[in-house]
Parts: structure tokens; sequence; C-alpha cells
């Protein structure tokens, strides 16, 4: 009888496991998808628009809800003369809901981080 609640105990330390897993790989696509987006925008304005546009709608298409979500893009490669290699950076934050798992010492809510960054083609216009 003591094994049934830490067999339970395991499965559901097994499901918060594969769920940050699966949190982790979404955020870091939506990272990737904003840094991309935004190295090819023409200007920083539509750059930081494309960014999070695009983190979005990948975050929706890999399935991964988010209590609330930040995008933040480093766009300062734009202002670097052309010739001059330059990167643009994107970082997406999600905050994950657990609640729902109901696991002893797993908390209600985890926040997932990821960084990107994409370079912007050294001789086109800027």
């Amino acid at each position: 009888m003591i094994g049934v609640p830490a067999f339970l105990l395991f499965v559901g330390l097994i499901i918060f496991a594969g769920r940050m897993a699966i949190a982790h790989q979404a955020v870091e696509a939506a990272a990737n998808s904003a840094a991309r987006s935004a190295s090819i925008s023409r200007t920083q304005a539509e750059a930081e628009g494309a960014a999070s546009s695009s983190a979005s709608s990948t975050l929706a298409s890999q399935g991964l809800t988010c209590a609330s979500t930040a995008v933040s893009v480093d766009t300062t490669g734009f202002a670097t003369p052309v010739g001059t290699p330059a990167q643009v950076t994107a970082t997406v934050t999600c905050e994950v809901n657990l609640a729902d798992l109901s696991v002893p010492g797993v908390p209600g809510s985890k926040t997932v981080t990821a960084t990107m960054r994409s370079a912007i083609d050294t001789y086109r216009e800027r």
C-alpha cells in the first residue's frame, strides 16, 4: 500500500519533467523564429514587430499556452554601417502554468526563457 503513493508521485514528476522539456523546446523555437524574422526586416521598428508576431505564432503552433509572454529584441545591429557584420538578438520568456499537476514539490508555474541570435546581411541596405 505504501508503494502506490510513491509510484503516483514518481509518475507526476515524470509528467512535470516532460512538460518542462516541451516548454523549453517551444520557447527556443519561438526565440529562433523571432530572431530570424527580425534579421530579415528592413528597419528597427519593423524588426521588433516582426519578432513579436513570429514568437507568438510559433508558441501557438507548438501548442504551448503561456500565462504570460514577453519578447525582447535587441535591434542595435541595424545602426551599424553597411559592410560591418551585425546581428539581432531575441529573448522570449514564457510563464508555464503547472497548477493542474497537483504534485507535491512542483511549483504552480515556472518561467522558461530562451535567447537566440541571427545575423543581419552584411551588405544589405539598412
